[in-house]
């Protein structure tokens, strides 16, 4: 009997245990929840604000009295926008997804940022390593209206014979017999800076009759994305708390009959286009410029595009080092998956790279929900 009892009591106690919040967007908190919300400079993100109005106000009804109010504010100081954000959304904690023993888990900011690579129009023995635009073949596979669990996925193919096939891996677009010789849109100089490229989605080009080119995103292959860095800590080459940037570009350099092996690992493959303007930054999902430190790419299956996102987290290298800021969800990519994810868009430059390089911090994310007309927030 007391053993029985023991067992209807565990059961009993193990019912009445707080279940953990589901992952994703919780419930409206208060502003002064919102850690350092106060501090921010708020009147730096409202360049970033005016820049997606002219897509939000057109795209979601919620944002039309928003966006109008904004640019019939012009120039604010950091007070009037803190004012305005509160007036207009509520803030809600992005709830992660618990680790694999259960415990709580924890949200996640990287950074990328815009590299300088060297090129030419013309290929040689120097300039050797293409950048691709999109191949005519290349199909865009839109079956969400008939499943909708495929609403999330770039499906991506070609034709052959009466079947849609998958679109060629990096293996086969970089091996000698590429099927897509003849679509180069441009020569680069290191086949390393051309993989980074890829992870980064855009950047500049200094060409070899000294005129600069810009180039962004345009498609991909459809492959699925694998970090070469998680691989190489998988491998016991670099060290969990090491991997950066940095030191996965060294690894290439010090193992150069290995790299190319290790790349291919990645079968997720980028589509450039040419940016007519190359002192504009590069454009996001949105189809928007960036702006450096304001914009963070998402998983826009849990967060939705255009969401303001207040970050609380810390400068890579610098666990005291407190980074509080109001940002924009204006950009998606391959390996942002996940509810509490984000990734910083740094600008171009020296500080632009080595931030964006080893950023990988743990942090804490809030999405500002737009109020509804009856005073709630809306997603």
């Amino acid at each position: 009997m007391k053993l029985l009892f023991f067992i209807i009591l565990a059961i009993f106690l193990s019912s009445c245990a707080p279940r953990p919040p589901e992952p994703g967007i919780g419930e409206a908190i208060g502003w002064d929840e919102l850690p350092g919300w106060n501090s921010d400079r708020q009147a730096e993100a409202w360049p970033a604000l005016l820049q997606q109005c002219r897509v939000m106000a057109k795209k979601k009804p919620q944002w039309e009295d928003i966006c109008h109010a904004a640019v019939a504010l012009g120039d604010v100081d950091d007070d009037i926008a803190r004012t305005f954000f509160e007036s207009h959304f509520t803030p809600h904690p992005v709830i992660p997804s618990n680790k694999e023993d259960g415990s709580p888990g924890t949200g996640l900011v990287t950074g990328y940022y815009e590299p300088l690579l060297n090129g030419s129009l013309s290929r040689s023995e120097q300039y050797r390593y293409p950048l691709y635009a999109v191949p005519d073949d290349l199909l865009r596979i839109d079956l969400a209206g008939l499943y909708p669990e495929l609403s999330k996925m770039r499906l991506r193919g070609r034709v052959v014979g009466k079947k849609v096939v998958a679109y060629p891996d990096r293996a086969t677009i970089d091996g000698e017999d590429s099927p897509l010789w003849g679509k180069e849109l441009v020569w680069i100089d290191d086949p390393v800076a051309v993989f980074f490229l890829h992870v980064q989605g855009s950047g500049r080009i200094q060409m070899d009759d000294g005129s600069i080119m810009a180039v962004g995103y345009a498609d991909q292959n459809g492959q699925p994305y694998t970090s070469i860095g998680k691989i190489l800590i998988e491998r016991g080459e670099i060290p969990r708390e090491d991997i950066s940037l940095f030191t996965i570009r060294q690894w290439l350099k010090d193992h150069p009959q290995q790299a190319q092996a290790l790349l291919e690992k990645n079968r997720s493959y980028i589509f450039f286009q040419s940016r007519e303007n190359t002192d504009e930054n590069p454009r996001g999902s949105l189809n928007i410029p960036l702006t450096p430190s304001r914009s963070i790419a998402v998983d826009p299956g849990n967060i939705p595009l255009g969401s303001p996102v207040w970050l609380h987290t810390s400068y890579p290298g610098e666990p005291d080092g407190s980074l509080q800021r109001l940002t924009f969800a204006q950009d998606t990519g391959g390996a942002i998956k996940g509810y509490a994810r984000a990734d910083m868009f740094w600008g171009n430059g020296e500080m632009a790279e080595k931030l964006a390089g080893k950023m990988k911090q743990e942090a804490e994310l809030y999405v500002l929900v737009p109020q509804g007309k009856g005073g709630k927030g809306e997603g």
